[in-house]
């Protein structure tokens, strides 16, 4: 790309974006990047400009203050905030968790509040009170009171469970307890009386109640070994170290009550991998960073015991702040069908104002010329007028439906439990049912355009397992096709002792080799996996524990302990490693760690006949570079390695080296002197270990398996037939992520794949053309929306944090240097205003274009990307594609994403329960997301679609022909039913039918929505409720009211009873009306229903007689003898109904309005069927089928793919440092063969450590 670039928008071609590291923390401060820029100076200038700094930065960044042991500390003036007018409290947060909404006393008035801060329960309340005014109404006040008060009742009893639910939640994390010193002695306290400044005491496998900093423990130099899946997901440990000065002087009771250090710090933020603060004790201050600090929600581990204050509680915990805002999530049906309701507003008001107009010329033309009609008040017509508008306000009211909402409610819960309840999303492993966390977002759940997932833990179980190996360019390990074999037996591995009874492996070739000792290449194989590591062992019941740096580290030291080389113990500078049952102790003279440059590490041991050699491990890349040139089975191996990356199994490169004494004593000279560097001590060391890891003997490879979770493939395939893109945005490694899209078939061998890299320069340039073509071409707007990428092939896109933040231009500038500055001119200010103005609309522009490239790709994987990050990806893609979302994670990192996106899922697995607390919805596995989609919310759709679309038809046709009827009655406001029937009609009469479609209607079975993923796009595309079929619901509603009211006035009209009676009165009119109403509308949703059940059948028949019960009763003569107000239409329904005529008279009515219904649906079915209607025509050919296939095992596709993929050791450093200084090692601890001796039932030739 040879275009001039704007200075507005030019990457900054000397820093490119690293894949390897994360990208600036989410609050990270203009200063602290700023520091990151390496400059050249005088060390005394240098240590002078620290000092200074150093004094700016506490006096700016250091307002947080914390006193150990002295709650009246934080109670000073200094330290509180006004909260309203002259109230203040204290800026320190309690550590209460606080998520629910109500309290006893708040409950009702703010219920209500928020009740009628709904349009239409506030206009129904209106409506109320304008029907105690006499002068307007002709409809009695329990006519709006019955169903407003039925409304309210039901929505603040769903509310009050749900709050009660959230009260449980906070109550049982709020009341976990910990030791908290208290009047001199630990105490036991619970969490939520835990307060800023508190010493607390925490035991082995509890979680840290609050940000602390770290002051002792059980472990040697107070290490403390925490596991941080609540927050990131990770399952393997990482370790924290207190100040040495605590170490010493705060191991007892009375030491920890005596402690009154004073701790500043930044104040509460979201960075989790960051922290600064010092430490001031005994007039002596101490540097304290993010290594001091265990956050809220870490979990204890591999510690007996740990003490630390507490800095920041509640809600300033780190991980509370990261969990992002809380929003309000609805759906686009409810946005929709509240912009529909306004209309109806309109509507109604037009009409109103209309039939008012009419009154009026009708008072003036006749109604003041008929004596008869005078009511003795002497009303101007248009006084008449405006009151007749109010009357019709209150007559039409149905217009406005109220019972719409609650009725809405009900299905929603209703569908809710319908998840709840199934069992085919029920995860038995871990015996978590699925959950539906919140009522409000099922019909979205079949809406989903776009799926943004979390890696590891949501994609991937998280657990590592040894699956094939190449020693000596012969493989082992069975390939998968044979696995499925029946006859195929899993290798037993009783006769090792160490065996933990879990890698399952069927290549028994492999084991009889090793038994046999014959071949010293496999020796040294697994020799080398048992000794080259930094995990840490630990004992507990006789059984050894293992806790490694990374999964896959933990995994190949765990395969060679299946395969007899097992690690059993190690000192500062020994490890005792247990070969085939006989025990022997090495000295390590070196470890060379793991980084994500080196990606390598190595071991120098010297063996028990004094021979020095290197043992190394590392990724094929960087191993092949330092082979020796005469290594025979390269070829051999290479080849291997090409079919395990085939079966998309992650590989590493193992390989050893002999050191004569000289060499050694030459390059550890070297070694101590880069340990021993203060400034690039990282540097220094990795150059003194490229020169010993260099002329290597290649011993083989190994295979490991990220295992996926089961039906992941499967899943991702359906969803993505649905129409339903997949995002993955993770924090792991871009080789990492790479390799699980190639598991998880999200990416093929016949995906192009672009990079950040690839894609900056085109969106750059696409960014340039933009602004040249601005204006200057009528064509011009055509042409910036033309696609990035030609069609015809399929692309994927893989994006690091680093390269996500230099496309976005969300890079922090650097804070400029403070200069003494002359006042702007008004025409410098217009100029810097305009520069803004100018480069936020470049940013935008290129934020839209991103996402256009972005969503050109058939999958999108974004690594190495903070909470922040993840949250606004999926912010831009609802912002530019006004698409729904769905994010689904599992830790505390996908909070942020969760709460963004417009549907948030939760996985309730190993790695905490902090997403599933600030999810929408809840499963085990990931595979159940199909069957959320693809059912649950496929019919949630549907279901509710076809109950808003019956609904409003019902209603139009119910209130409507009171308008026709205002042609007879002057525009009197006068109603076409009794009281009663407008009281009970959306109440009891039309409820159950229309509510049981909403609930339990479905076109296709289960099965069958998985089998065709293609009928979800009904709901992508909104075809089923828009504002199309609201209009054509009003048509369908006029017609039917039209029909309705007319025939039975036809029939009416001359008409005699065969009695001779004439029962062509009002009151029988009306009786007639309602009746052919209740039938039409009946029969129209049972023609509409697809999935008729005996209960479907029972609302709508019962609903029928129930309305002829009621009716009856209400026109008994006993009842107005009772109460001669309200029931006024006595004798008047079997009076009517028993006159045939009328019979007739409501069966043409009804059949009227259903003969073009029927024919309608049966030309639809016959001439233009639906893809649901071809597949429900031949449903039982596919049920039979179902029956008869039987569904293949499953197992990732295996591709014939030439890539490899990296091994993945852990994001940090491992422990190394800890293992080489001593510090993680017991002084006094007994030797691990007496620990074990009672589990062991045959002798060994022991050799003893020390």
């Amino acid at each position: 790309m040879n275009s001039e670039r704007d200075s507005e928008t030019t990457f900054d071609e000397d820093s490119q974006p690293n894949d390897e590291v994360m990208p600036y923390s989410d609050d990270e401060t203009e200063d602290e990047l700023d520091s990151r820029q390496p400059a050249v100076e005088p060390e005394q200038n240098r240590i002078n400009r620290e000092a200074e700094e150093k004094r700016e930065s506490f006096k700016k960044d250091c307002s947080w203050q914390v006193k150990a042991n002295d709650r009246h500390f934080h109670e000073q003036p200094q330290f509180k905030r006004t909260v309203f007018l002259c109230f203040k409290k204290s800026k320190y947060a309690g550590n209460a968790i606080k998520t629910y909404k109500y309290n006893p006393i708040t409950f009702l008035p703010l219920n209500l509040f928020e009740q009628f801060k709904r349009a239409a329960n506030f206009y129904f309340l209106v409506l109320l009170i304008l029907q105690t005014v006499p002068q307007i109404t002709t409809l009695s006040w329990y006519t709006t009171l019955v169903p407003l008060l039925l409304v309210l009742g039901i929505t603040a009893v769903k509310d009050l469970v749900d709050d009660i639910a959230c009260h449980r939640m906070d109550s049982e994390v709020n009341n976990r307890t910990c030791d908290v010193i208290r009047d001199g002695r630990f105490k036991n306290t619970k969490w939520k009386d835990i307060k800023v400044g508190d010493v607390i005491r925490l035991k082995k496998n509890t979680f840290v109640p609050a940000d602390i900093l770290l002051l002792s423990s059980s472990e040697p130099n107070s290490l403390c070994y925490i596991e941080t899946a609540e927050l990131d997901g990770e399952t393997n440990l990482k370790f924290k170290m207190a100040l040495e000065v605590t170490d010493r002087y705060l191991q007892e009771e009375s030491a920890m009550a005596d402690f009154s250090g004073l701790i500043e710090c930044e104040e509460p933020n979201n960075r989790l991998d960051k922290f600064a603060g010092t430490l001031f004790w005994r007039n002596m201050n101490y540097p304290l960073d993010a290594d001091k600090i265990l956050l809220r929600g870490c979990k204890i581990r591999n510690t007996d015991f740990c003490h630390g204050v507490v800095i920041f509680a509640g809600a300033d915990t780190k991980i509370m702040k990261n969990s992002g805002k809380t929003r309000f999530k609805r759906t686009q049906i409810d946005s929709l069908m509240n912009y529909m309701v306004y209309t109806i507003f309109v509507f109604l008001i037009l009409l109103s104002a209309g039939l008012a107009i009419g009154h009026t010329y009708w008072e003036q033309q006749i109604g003041n010329s008929s004596w008869y009609l005078y009511d003795g008040e002497d009303y101007s017509p248009p006084y008449r007028g405006f009151l007749n508008f109010w009357g019709y306000i209150i007559v039409l009211n149905a217009m406005v439906p109220i019972s719409l909402y609650v009725s809405v409610e009900v299905i929603r819960l209703g569908q809710s439990y319908f998840i709840d309840w199934d069992l085919q999303m029920y995860y038995a492993e871990k015996d978590t049912a699925a959950k539906a966390r919140t009522t409000k977002l099922n019909e979205q759940l079949g809406q989903i355009h776009y799926i943004f997932s979390d890696k590891t833990g949501t994609l991937t179980q998280n657990v590592m397992t040894f699956k094939k190996c190449c020693i000596n360019g012969q493989r082992y390990g069975k390939s998968m096709r044979l696995l499925l074999h029946p006859i195929i037996k899993q290798v037993d591995f009783s006769w090792n002792m160490y065996a933990d009874g879990k890698l399952s492996f069927y290549d028994h070739y492999l084991i009889e080799q090793i038994k046999s000792g014959k071949d010293p290449e496999i020796r040294q194989f697994f020799f080398l996996l048992a000794i080259c590591h930094t995990v840490m062992v630990d004992v507990s019941d006789g059984q050894l524990n293992y806790q490694a740096a990374s999964p896959d580290e933990g995994a190949l030291v765990t395969a060679a302990r299946n395969f007899g080389y097992v690690f059993l113990s190690r000192t500062q500078n020994t490890i005792t490693i247990s070969e085939m049952g006989i025990e022997r102790t090495y000295d390590v003279l070196a470890i060379l760690d793991f980084n994500s440059d080196r990606k390598r590490m190595s071991v120098i041991v010297r063996e028990s006949e004094g021979n020095i050699r290197l043992y190394c491990k590392g990724a094929d890349t960087v191993i092949y570079q330092r082979l020796h040139p005469g290594n025979l089975k390269r070829e051999a191996t290479e080849e291997a390695l090409d079919i395990f990356a085939n079966e998309t199994l992650r590989t590493l490169c193992l390989c050893y080296k002999d050191i004569s004494h000289d060499e050694f004593e030459a390059w550890n000279k070297k070694f101590i002197v880069a340990s021993a560097t203060i400034t690039n001590r990282d540097e220094a060391l990795d150059k003194v270990y490229e020169e010993i890891e260099k002329n290597l003997i290649l011993l083989g490879a190994t295979a490991i398996e990220d295992k996926l979770q089961d039906g992941v493939p499967e899943t991702i395939s359906k969803l993505s037939k649905a129409g339903i893109k997949i995002w993955v945005l993770t924090g792991d490694k871009k080789e990492t992520a790479e390799n699980i899209g190639f598991s998880c078939e999200l990416l093929t061998d016949e995906t192009t794949i672009c990079y950040g890299e690839d894609i900056s320069a085109l969106l750059q340039t696409r960014l340039e053309n933009q602004r040249n073509r601005a204006g200057s071409s009528t064509h011009s707007s055509l042409r910036m929306n033309e696609p990035f990428f030609q069609s015809g092939r399929d692309r994927a896109l893989i994006i690091t944090g680093s390269w996500l933040n230099e496309i976005l231009l969300e890079k922090k500038k650097k804070k400029k240097k403070l200069k003494l500055k002359f006042p702007k001119t008004a025409e410098e200010k217009q100029k810097q205003i305009e520069n803004r103005r100018r480069a936020e609309a470049n940013k935008e522009q290129q934020q839209k274009n991103f996402v256009d490239l972005a969503c050109e790709c058939k999958a999108v994987i974004c690594c190495r990307v903070t909470p922040k990050q993840k949250a606004m990806v999926v912010e831009l893609v609802k912002k530019y594609k006004k698409a729904i979302t769905l994010a689904i994670g599992d830790g505390a990192n996908d909070v942020n994403m969760i709460k963004t996106a417009h549907v948030g899922v939760g996985i309730s697995g190993q790695e905490g329960m902090q997403a599933v607390m600030s999810s929408d919805y809840a499963f085990g596995q990931f595979r159940y997301l199909q069957r959320l989609l693809l059912v649950h919310g496929r019919w949630s759709y549907i279901r509710m679609c076809k109950f808003l679309r019956f609904f409003f038809y019902k209603n139009f046709a119910f209130t409507l022909a009171h308008i026709w009827y205002s042609f007879f009655n002057g525009f009197s406001a006068q109603t076409a039913y009794e009281d009663w029937f407008i009281t009970l009609y959306n109440v009891m009469y039309t409820s159950l039918p229309v509510l049981l479609v909403g609930l339990l209607d479905q076109d296709v079975s289960d099965r069958l929505s998985l089998r065709f993923p293609g009928l979800y796009v009904l709901g992508q595309k909104d075809l089923l409720f828009n504002y199309r079929k609201f209009f054509v619901s009003l048509i369908h509603g006029i017609v039917t009211s039209l029909i309705i009211f007319f025939i039975p006035y036809g029939a009416y009209l001359k008409t005699m009873g065969r009695d001779g009676e004439a029962p062509s009165d009002y009151q029988s009119f009306a009786v007639t009306t309602a009746s052919s109403l209740i039938f039409v509308v009946n029969f129209q949703i049972g023609l509409d229903t697809s999935y008729w059940t005996f209960i479907n059948a029972f609302s709508v028949f019962g609903s029928i007689a129930l309305y002829f019960g009621i009716t009856f009763d209400f026109h008994s003569a006993g009842i107005h003898v009772l109460f001669p107000s309200a029931f006024q239409f006595t004798g008047t329904a079997p009076n009517a109904l028993r006159q045939p005529y009328l019979w007739l008279t409501m069966i043409l009515s009804v059949a009227i309005c259903l003969l073009p219904a029927v024919a309608l649906r049966f030309l639809s079915m016959t001439v233009w069927p639906s893809e649901s209607d071809r597949i429900q025509k031949n449903r039982k050919k596919y049920m039979a089928e179902e029956e008869q296939w039987k569904r293949r095992q499953s197992t990732f596709r295996r591709g014939v793919s030439g890539r490899r993929s990296a091994y993945a050791f852990s994001h940090q450093r491992g422990y190394a440092d800890l293992i080489a200084s001593g510090r993680s090692i017991r002084k006094k601890r007994a030797p691990l063969d007496a620990v074990l001796r009672h589990s062991v039932t045959e002798g060994r030739d022991t050799h003893g450590t020390s």
